[in-house]
């Protein structure tokens, strides 16, 4: 997913070489155990939404369900200041991606696409693919999105089921994402808002 809204722009964009990208690795390898990944969604130390995967199938035949629920709301009086909803389907069958439908409100803009086969990785995070891409599949509109990429380095992260060393990597150009991989697993996104605010996913 490629937001163009308040909670969903990347933090830092940061371009680099490719030579500091690791060997792309297949999607399965980045389906957890459990079949699937549940974040929080924390802006300004309050959790804000949720933004779960959830897997079906085995080795790189898979069917991913993705659901991202984010409301904002103003302080005080409590009413919504923005909402994002998304739920979407990726296909891919061979390690390739054979699918891909969503729907989503952006604030009260609709968006919904239907897309066959690509070569293209979407830009829903989930697989260290990304890592290794100069384009992604943009969720929302169906477009592509050029990208670079840079290696940080490896850091200690917070999860639910305690710390994991992770891989960080940030994303820049047409698509502003930080990552945080565990052999190959995100455990880890972080975002700035269009307002200043700082966005993360921490993974339950």
């Amino acid at each position: 997913m490629k937001p163009t809204s308040i909670v969903f722009a990347v933090l830092v964009a940061i371009g680099a070489s490719a030579s500091s990208l690791p060997a792309s690795a297949a999607p399965a390898d980045s389906v957890p155990a459990s079949g699937r990944l549940s974040f929080d969604v924390i802006r300004n130390g309050k959790d804000i939404g949720d933004y779960v995967v959830s897997f079906r199938g085995s080795g790189n035949d898979l069917d991913v369900s993705l659901s991202t629920d984010v409301m904002v709301k103003l302080p005080v009086i409590g009413v919504s200041a923005y909402r994002f909803k998304q739920q979407s389907t990726e296909t891919w069958r061979g390690g390739k991606l054979a699918g891909l439908s969503s729907t989503t409100d952006d604030n009260g803009t609709p968006h919904k696409i239907s897309l066959g086969a690509t070569s293209l990785v979407p830009a829903s995070l989930w697989s260290a693919d990304i890592v290794t891409s100069r384009q992604v599949l943009n969720t929302i509109d169906g477009s592509t999105d050029a990208i670079s990429v840079r290696k940080i380095g490896t850091e200690t992260v917070s999860t639910g089921s305690g710390p994991v060393k992770a891989t960080h990597y940030a994303i820049g150009g047409g698509l502003n994402r930080e990552l945080w991989y565990a052999d190959n697993k995100l455990v880890h996104v972080r975002f700035a808002a269009e307002d200043g605010s700082t966005v993360d996913y921490a993974l339950r």
